[in-house]
């Protein structure tokens, strides 16, 4: 694990963000944002390719566990990453409670490298669960 940031992380942390931008990017993340599934059928109803959410999932899940492995294979200071990039957390705190049977019944690697995060970065552990108490407020309003 990369311990100090320095102008590399700087310019990666930089280019993800520039990378959010992108048109259809942004328009995965707005999707999958307002993705609350109540119960694990409703999860698991997105990752069907027929599923409306199904190519909004893939990229955002995928782009966020493709940042999250900068930081699990040292090339990006984790801290750094999740000061700016808290929000592929979002994802994974919706998945959590399914995680377990997630894992059993469609891949056994889905959001390893968000758990390795919040496992080895304590403020992304802090981030995790100030966005599960936020998710239960967005549930409780829906």
């Amino acid at each position: 694990m990369k311990t100090t940031p320095d102008h590399h992380d700087a310019e990666l942390v930089l280019k993800l963000y520039d990378l959010r931008r992108e048109a259809v990017m942004r328009d995965s993340r707005n999707a999958i944002f307002g993705f609350l599934p109540k119960s694990y059928d409703e999860f698991a109803a997105v990752l069907a390719p027929s599923h409306p959410l199904n190519a909004a999932f893939r990229q955002t899940s995928s782009y966020w566990e493709m940042a999250y492995s900068f930081a699990k294979h040292g090339v990006l200071n984790p801290d750094m990453l999740i000061e700016s990039s808290a929000e592929g957390l979002f994802l994974y705190a919706k998945a959590l409670p399914h995680l377990e049977r997630l894992r059993k019944e469609y891949s056994p690697m889905m959001f390893a490298n968000a758990e390795w995060l919040v496992a080895n970065c304590p403020a992304a552990a802090r981030r995790l669960e100030l966005i599960q108490g936020r998710i239960a407020k967005m549930m409780q309003a829906k």
